[in-house]
C-alpha cells in the first residue's frame, strides 16, 4: 500500500510511476509493497509503521493529549491531507488550564503518582522521621534552602537583623541555640577590674519640699539631692566578695527661724546626709562548710519631727554605726546550721545650738556585742522553713543619760519562718516571731512586741511586678521614763514596665512608733508614684511626686509634706 497523498495530481503522478511495477506484483503470489523515498519520509510529523504503539514517541489519535500537554490533532496533520474533513468537537470534553502535576518540578507533590528525586541531607542535619500512621503530617521536606519556622509578628517585631550564621538558617548548618533574653536591655553594663565586676552611679535630682522640716506649721523649700552609688561584684570559680555602697546628702535653700521650743522642732539648717554601706565576703573551705563575715557601715541623723531632735538646734547631729559579723555556714546534707558573732559601735556628734554652743551627746553612745544562729532545712526546692535566734547586749559609754536613766540593756529575739520560690513568679522569704528587752534601770519597763520580717517579690506578669517589704525594730529615745520605740514598717510597691524604656513604680508605706513607757503613739503613711525614663543604659530621667503624713496622739506632732522632684541618673 502506498502512503496518501496530498492531492489527486500528486496520486496520477505518483500511479504513472509505479506502472513498471504492477506486473511484477501480478506474477507473485505474496503482495509486495515499495514506495519512492520522498522528502516527506523524513518529516518528524509523519507516523512510523515501526513505532509500537505504547510508544511515548507514538502521536495519539484525534482529539487526544499528547505527553508535552498539546492537542494531537495538529493543524499540520490536516494541511497534509485536504481531502480529510475536520474533526467535530461535539462530544469531546475540553480541557483547561494546566494539566496535573505540572508544576511539581522534582520534590513537589505529584497527582499521578510519578516518582520524584529523593531529598538531600546534608552531613549533620537530622532526618525527619517517617508519618507515624495514617492522618500524621508528612515529613518536612529538605531543601537547598533552609526552611524558617513560622514565628509570630510580635516575636519579631522591631528587632535588628542578624545574619544567617548567627540565626542559625545557613544549609547544613546545625541549628544555634538562642541567646538568652536581657533581663534590663537598659540596666549599666559595668566594667570589669581583675576578677570584680564593677558598675557605679550618680544620680542628680532637684525639687520642692512643702514641710522639710516636719513641723506642724510647715515651711517649704527647694532643695537638691547627690546620690552616688557603687558596686563590686567578685567573677571568681570559688569563694565570693560583694561591695554595695550607696549615700546621698540633701541640701535646701532656705533657714529656718529658731523654735519657741516645742516638741515638734526643727533646726535653722535641715541640711543632712544618709549613707548605707555594707562589704559582704565568704570563703568556701569545703563543698559543705563556709566562713562568712560582713563589715557595715551606716551615716545619718534623727528623722524630721522625732521627738529625739532637741530644741534649738543649728542642724541635725549625724550619727555613724559601724559594725561586723563574723561566723560560719555549715551543710548537713538538706539541713544547714548558720552561727556568727556581732559587734556594732555607734557614736553621735556633738549638737551644735543656735546661739553657737555645743551640747554633748555621749550618752547617746553605746557599743553593741551579741550572737546569732539559724538553722534551715531544704524540705523542698522551692520551699526552705527556716528557725532564727539572736540575743545581744547594749553597754552605753556613759552610765546614765541626761535625765539619769540607766540605759544599758540586754535583749533578742526569735523567729520561725521560711524561704520559698515558686517558678521564680512568687518568691522571697516572711516570718514572725517575738522580741524583747531588758533594761539595767528598773524604773524602765520591758521592751517587748510582735516581730514581723518579710520580702516577698511576684512576678504577676512579664511587665508587672509587684514587692511587699516588712521590718520591725527596737530603737533607742532619749525620752524621760520612755524604754524605748518598737517600729513596724509595711511598704508594698507595684512597678510597670509600659515599654522597656519607660517604667512607672508605686509605693505605699504605713508605720506604728510604739513609744513603750509613754502614752505616745505615732503613725506615718506615705504614698509615691515614680515616672522613670531610660534614654539609655547609661543616662535615665527620673520623675517623683510624694506625700507624707505624721499621725501622732500627741496634740502639735501631726505634720504633713509633699514633695515633688525631678532628676537625672548617670550610670555605668
Amino acid at each position: 500500500m502506498a502512503g496518501p497523498a496530498r492531492g489527486r495530481s500528486r496520486r496520477a503522478t505518483l500511479f504513472r510511476a509505479l506502472l513498471p511495477c504492477l506486473a511484477l506484483v501480478a506474477s507473485g503470489e505474496a503482495p509486495a509493497l515499495a514506495q519512492a523515498v520522498t522528502p516527506d519520509l523524513f518529516s518528524p510529523t509523519r507516523s512510523s509503521q515501526i513505532t509500537t504503539p505504547d510508544s511515548p514517541l507514538r502521536r495519539t489519535g484525534i482529539g487526544a493529549v499528547d505527553k508535552t500537554g498539546n492537542a494531537a490533532d495538529d493543524t499540520r496533520l490536516r494541511e497534509r491531507d485536504t481531502d480529510t474533513p475536520a474533526p467535530s468537537r461535539i462530544g469531546q470534553i475540553p480541557s483547561y488550564g494546566l494539566p496535573a502535576a505540572s508544576g511539581a518540578a522534582d520534590i513537589g507533590y505529584d497527582s499521578l503518582n510519578r516518582r520524584r528525586k529523593k531529598p538531600k541531607y546534608y552531613p549533620g542535619q537530622v532526618k525527619p522521621k517517617p508519618p507515624a500512621g495514617p492522618g500524621s503530617p508528612p515529613p518536612p521536606i529538605a531543601t537547598n534552602t533552609p526552611l524558617r519556622l513560622s514565628i509570630p509578628p510580635s516575636e519579631s517585631a522591631n528587632k535588628a537583623p542578624i545574619p544567617p550564621a548567627m540565626a542559625g538558617t545557613v544549609a547544613g548548618q546545625p541549628l544555634r541555640k538562642r541567646l538568652r533574653i536581657d533581663d534590663d536591655p537598659f540596666g549599666p553594663v559595668g566594667d570589669y577590674a581583675g576578677g570584680f565586676l564593677i558598675k557605679s552611679a550618680l544620680e542628680l535630682s532637684g525639687g520642692y519640699d512643702t514641710n522639710p522640716g516636719r513641723t506642724a506649721i510647715p515651711k517649704g523649700s527647694p532643695f537638691y539631692v547627690i546620690a552616688p552609688e557603687f558596686l563590686a561584684v567578685s567573677d571568681w570559680e570559688r569563694h565570693a566578695l560583694v561591695a554595695d555602697l550607696r549615700g546621698s546628702f540633701t541640701g535646701y535653700g532656705n533657714t529656718f527661724p529658731p523654735t519657741d521650743g516645742t516638741i515638734a522642732s526643727a533646726p535653722t539648717n535641715v541640711d543632712r546626709p544618709d549613707f548605707t554601706g555594707h562589704v559582704d565576703g565568704r570563703l568556701d573551705v569545703t563543698h559543705d562548710t563556709r566562713l562568712l563575715a560582713q563589715v557595715r557601715l551606716r551615716v545619718a541623723t534623727d528623722n524630721p519631727g522625732s521627738p529625739n531632735v532637741q530644741a534649738g538646734l543649728a542642724k541635725f547631729p549625724v550619727y555613724t554605726t559601724l559594725g561586723g559579723t563574723f561566723g560560719f555556714d555549715q551543710n548537713f546534707n538538706r539541713l544547714e546550721i548558720s552561727g556568727g558573732a556581732t559587734v556594732d559601735r555607734t557614736d553621735y556628734q556633738w549638737s551644735k545650738l543656735t546661739d553657737g554652743t555645743s551640747t554633748s551627746n555621749d550618752d547617746r553612745n553605746f557599743t553593741q556585742y551579741g550572737g546569732v544562729g539559724r538553722m534551715s532545712y531544704d524540705l523542698t526546692p522551692g520551699v526552705k522553713p527556716f528557725v532564727e535566734g539572736e540575743a545581744d547586749n547594749r553597754v552605753h559609754d556613759q552610765r546614765l543619760d541626761r535625765n539619769g536613766y540607766a540605759r544599758d540593756s540586754t535583749g533578742g529575739y526569735v523567729k520561725a519562718g521560711s524561704s520559698f520560690e515558686f517558678s521564680r513568679i512568687l518568691f522571697g522569704e516572711i516570718s514572725i516571731g517575738y522580741a524583747a528587752r531588758d533594761y539595767a534601770d528598773v524604773r524602765l519597763e520591758r521592751l517587748q512586741g510582735l516581730l514581723v520580717s518579710s520580702s516577698l517579690t511576684w512576678n504577676a506578669t512579664p511587665l508587672t511586678t509587684a514587692r511587699f517589704y516588712s521590718t520591725t525594730s527596737i530603737d533607742e529615745t532619749t525620752l524621760p521614763a520612755t524604754s524605748g520605740v518598737l517600729t513596724h514598717v509595711y511598704t508594698v510597691e507595684v512597678d510597670h514596665d509600659f515599654r522597656r524604656w519607660l517604667t512607672a513604680i508605686g509605693r505605699f508605706t504605713w508605720g506604728n512608733l510604739d513609744y513603750q513607757g509613754d502614752n505616745r503613739r505615732d503613725k506615718t503613711y506615705s504614698v509615691e508614684g515614680d515616672l522613670i525614663y531610660k534614654l539609655n543604659r547609661n543616662l535615665w530621667l527620673k520623675g517623683t511626686l510624694r506625700r507624707d503624713w505624721l499621725d501622732s496622739n500627741i496634740p502639735g506632732n501631726s505634720t504633713a509634706s509633699t514633695v515633688v522632684m525631678l532628676g537625672v541618673r548617670l550610670q555605668h
